[in-house]
């Protein structure tokens, strides 16, 4: 993309000019979002070139406010007349809408001061011919690695750029850059109705931080033939433990509930719940938008507003909800600087690494693999289908597929008994396996 730091000053200055034709036609306020992206994604199967393809894309959005009325518009052509155009595009809109008191920019006083650095920005100097080389050997470690691996679902490479600017008329300007790279493969062991398919892959903002190619492919492979011959297991109620990689979806789950769109419209089981115990007392989520390198950290939030080190749960009782200015007045609250998201949340341990929290568990259900979508946010009613291993005396015994794990958040929650210190590190949820006590699962009749 080349100087980042000249497009991103140039993008400001951008800002600022659609930010003063928006005060020209009547705004009371403004903001404006830029954003240029860069990336190169490959896939290959079976020692064969699929795909490469080269992206370049960018976006202007403005979004305006009349009193309290809004109206936005997007355009990704920098010509004179096509900008002109989505300003009163946008002012068209506003002028004709509804006044909605919870509308408009964050408060001022609220707005970032303390840009920090995180160590995010890596671009990756590799070329398609380099990329396919590494997609191909991946793919190839894989399959070498076990006579039973039959077949492959592919490997990939990818690679990309991203720079973008906010800004408000309270004055603020938000600089952001980052890249992200990832290499991963997929692979089949078995033929016939025997086949089972797993895969692996990494993910990092700096290339010289993911694992080897040769490692993914091997990973990819041991744990798709670890699936072969799974068998059934009767129903009942078992305790249950979610692989780390798995595990950071019951956090999402929570994030989900406690989300203000879903508060303000009571469409969430935890409607009222801050300040309730709704985990063990041991347990706790921080939010550290901060961290150099995390996959989320940033000063400021989608709106401006600065973000700060909180936790989310504390002594197992939730502090606190995940609000935008918007969904924080519908709620009579205030902000918590998450207009956009969380930024990277840390699950903290109580446990040792995944071998032991086998051995806690001692005899139940270990999940490495969630299909469907069936959670019930407004219930908090958990259904999902599952694959993953029986567990006796703290060791893996065979393969499980084809079964069912049913609960209630709520309750789920409360019986978590560890998590685990084997943290995921390929997400802003950091959090390691998590041992739910007991849940119902539904396999032979």
């Amino acid at each position: 993309m080349g100087d980042s730091h000249a497009r991103l000053e140039s993008l400001a200055e951008l800002s600022q000019q659609l930010l003063e034709r928006c005060r020209e036609r009547g705004a009371t306020q403004a903001e404006v979002s830029c954003s240029e992206e860069s990336g190169l994604n490959v896939n290959v199967r079976m020692g064969e070139v699929e795909t490469v393809e080269s992206t370049r894309d960018r976006g202007i959005a403005v979004t305006v406010y009349f009193g309290k009325r809004k109206g936005s518009a997007s355009t990704a052509d920098l010509r004179e007349t096509s900008l002109d155009s989505t300003v009163e595009q946008a002012c068209a809109i506003a002028r004709h809408t509804e006044d909605d008191a919870a509308t408009g920019l964050a408060d001022p006083e609220l707005m970032a001061r303390d840009m920090r650095e995180f160590d995010s920005w890596h671009p990756w100097v590799i070329d398609a011919d380099r990329a396919i080389d590494l997609a191909l050997a991946c793919e190839q470690a894989g399959r070498d690695s076990d006579a039973r691996i039959e077949n492959s679902d592919g490997a990939s490479v990818g690679t990309g750029e991203s720079i973008g600017i906010y800004a408000n008329s309270h004055g603020f300007v938000g600089r952001e850059r980052s890249t992200q790279h990832s290499l991963g493969c997929a692979l089949i062991a078995g033929r016939g109705d025997a086949m089972q398919r797993d895969g692996w892959y990494s993910i990092a903002l700096s290339a010289d931080e993911l694992e080897s190619a040769a490692s993914i492919g091997r990973k990819a492979a041991q744990r798709a033939a670890s699936r072969l011959a799974p068998k059934q297991i009767a129903t009942g109620e078992y305790p249950v433990l979610f692989a780390s990689e798995m595990a950071r979806s019951l956090v999402g789950h929570l994030l989900s509930a406690v989300s203000g769109g879903a508060l303000y419209r009571r469409a969430s089981f935890l409607v009222d719940a801050a300040g309730t115990k709704l985990f063990p007392e041991w347990f706790a989520i921080d939010e550290r938008p901060f961290l150099p390198r995390g996959f989320r950290s940033s000063s400021f939030d989608a709106e401006g507003v600065a973000t700060r080190e909180s936790p989310l749960v504390q002594d197992g009782v939730l502090q606190r909800y995940i609000l935008s200015s918007y969904s924080a007045r519908k709620l009579g609250l205030q902000t918590t600087a998450n207009a956009g998201g969380v930024h990277n949340l840390q699950v903290a341990a109580n446990a040792g690494d995944f071998e032991s929290m086998l051995g806690g568990m001692g005899r139940g259900l270990l999940v490495t693999e969630l299909m469907g979508q069936g959670v019930n946010t407004v219930t908090g009613d958990y259904s999902r289908g599952a694959a993953g291993f029986w567990v006796e005396d703290g060791k893996i015994q065979y393969p499980v597929d084809g079964i069912t794990i049913a609960g209630n958040l709520k309750s789920m929650f409360a019986a978590i008994e560890a998590v685990g210190s084997d943290v995921d590190t390929r997400s802003h949820v950091r959090t390691g396996s998590i041992l739910v006590g007991r849940m119902t699962v539904a396999g032979e009749v």
